[in-house]
C-alpha cells in the first residue's frame, strides 16, 4: 500500500431529526467530529438536476479506521463537509487487512 496523506480537515455529519414545534419535524444534519483526510478525485460528469444541468464528481476519500459503532466511524447515509463542498458517503470500506484506514467513496454534486 502507498502512503497516504491525510492532509485535508473534514467534517464528518449525520442526518438529524429535530422538533419543529407543531408535531412534525425538521431535517438537517449533525456535524459528529473532525477527522484529518486524504481526497482522491476518480471521476466526473454532468447530470440533469431538477434544476439544469449538474456536475456530479466522484472521490475516494481516506481516514484513519475507527472501531465499528464509534461516531468517528463514516458509514453510508453521512457526508463529509469541507467549507461550503459537501461529499455523500455513499459507501465504507477498509483499505487493506492492516485495518489502519477506512477508503469511502463519495459523491459531490456542484449546479453548473
Amino acid at each position: 500500500m502507498r502512503a497516504v496523506r491525510l492532509s485535508q480537515r473534514l467534517v464528518l455529519e449525520a442526518p438529524a431529526r429535530t422538533p419543529d414545534g407543531m408535531g412534525g419535524f425538521t431535517e438537517g444534519w449533525q456535524a459528529l467530529g473532525t477527522l484529518w483526510a486524504e481526497l482522491q478525485p476518480r471521476s466526473g460528469r454532468e447530470v440533469q438536476g431538477e434544476a439544469g444541468p449538474v456536475a456530479r464528481g466522484r472521490f475516494r476519500i481516506t481516514v484513519r479506521a475507527a472501531p465499528e459503532g464509534s461516531s468517528s466511524r463514516p458509514a453510508p447515509g453521512q457526508r463529509f463537509r469541507r467549507g461550503s463542498r459537501i461529499f455523500d458517503i455513499q459507501a465504507v470500506t477498509e483499505c487493506d487487512g492492516s485495518g489502519l484506514y477506512l477508503q469511502c467513496e463519495a459523491q459531490e454534486e456542484v449546479a453548473s
